[in-house]
């Protein structure tokens, strides 16, 4: 059973928080960023649901905190604080949701699950679509019998993409994922590497590609009608890379 961690200074959120998901979860509880480290270096969890705004150390900065040091924890933040601007803090935090006070128990519960089950994708070590399958251990990338050897930020960057098919990724958050937040970065590398890695698909000969969505960033699809059929046609006989 995954143990969620909820994080909340005021009693009665934090009893009433606990009380929706215990009958579906193990759950453990702490009353600011500071303790909810410590119960995390005691006790392994799955997920932890944040208040934002707490004595000590607040939701953003123990977030700020997990994502600096390379904690994949997933994070639900459930705060009263209901504005565009703090909804933009917590993303750029690290969180992965937002959900605002008084939270519906049915809509908590399925944030929930909907997290936990991304996370189990993102920890799993293969991951495929549309007949693609990367393999993290040993670093390949395969389709219909061909071998590609992506680069490792490519490598990377694919993985992420497959693991969440259909959701889109903000420059921000695949910079921060497969970058991370010590490595230097911008938006040209980025780019830069994301045309590379449509080049390596093409030569792959699959159907998936990378999407652009102006204004919004980068999601993985599979190609349908003329540019599938293409691909499928290109695919050298061997191996690649």
């Amino acid at each position: 059973m995954p143990t969620i961690l909820v994080v909340e200074d005021d009693d009665a959120s934090r009893m009433l928080t606990q009380a929706r998901l215990k009958p579906y979860y193990g759950v453990r509880v702490a009353r600011d960023g500071e303790e909810a480290l410590e119960v995390m270096e005691r006790h392994p969890v799955d997920l932890a649901v944040v208040d934002a705004m707490m004595p000590r150390m607040d939701g953003f900065e123990l977030v700020r905190h997990l994502r600096a040091t390379n904690q994949d924890l997933p994070v639900l933040m459930l705060t009263a604080l209901d504005t565009m601007a703090s909804m933009r803090d917590g993303f750029d935090s690290g969180i992965d949701d937002y959900l605002t006070k008084p939270a519906n128990a049915e809509e908590l519960l399925l944030r929930v699950r909907a997290l936990l089950r991304r996370a189990h994708i993102a920890q799993s070590r293969r991951v495929s679509l549309g007949g693609v399958e990367l393999d993290a251990d040993a670093h390949t990338t395969s389709y219909e019998g061909c071998t590609l050897d992506l680069p490792r930020k490519e490598f990377g960057l694919l993985f992420l993409l497959m693991s969440y098919p259909g959701q889109v990724f903000t420059n921000d958050q695949l910079l921060d994922r497969v970058w991370g937040v010590h490595d230097e970065r911008d938006l040209v590398t980025l780019k830069t590497h994301v045309s590379r890695l449509r080049s390596h698909l093409a030569r792959l000969g699959c159907p998936l590609r990378v999407a652009n969505l102006r204004g919004l960033g980068y999601r993985v699809e599979i190609a349908e009608g003329e540019d599938a059929g293409r691909g499928r046609a290109n695919k050298p006989a061997g191996g690649v890379g």
